[in-house]
């Protein structure tokens, strides 16, 4: 079982720049497939990007803004957004996947707003 928690959300200006934070309990971490996923209201649950054992993949809304990193010793992983559009307005999640098994985060707004 694996329970994992965001935190770093907020309002931001376009332009501006947020780190999300997921922390995860449980154990095997550094053999989960950790990625960051977002969803508008309305509409499906996005994926931003994954890492797993050192591949880090986005999708294209993301690539050039965002960066995704993960500390093993820690069980976290990191979503930092740079130069936030107002279309980056979600909740994000988190997701831990291995062996079959999903997890999800509770999710943290971002809203990008002037």
């Amino acid at each position: 079982q694996v329970q994992l928690v965001e935190s770093g959300g907020g309002e931001v200006q376009p332009g501006g720049s947020l780190r999300l934070s997921c922390a995860a309990s449980g154990t095997f971490f550094s053999q989960y497939t950790m990625s960051w996923y977002r969803q508008v209201s309305g509409m499906s649950r996005e994926l931003v990007g994954s890492t797993f054992q050192g591949t880090i993949t986005y999708s294209a809304s993301a690539k050039g803004r965002f960066r995704i990193t993960r500390d093993n010793t820690r069980q976290e992983v990191y979503l930092q957004m740079n130069s936030l559009k107002p279309d980056d307005t979600a909740v994000y999640y988190c997701h831990a996947a291995r062996a079959g098994r999903e997890y999800w985060g509770q999710g943290t707004q971002v809203t990008v707003s002037s």
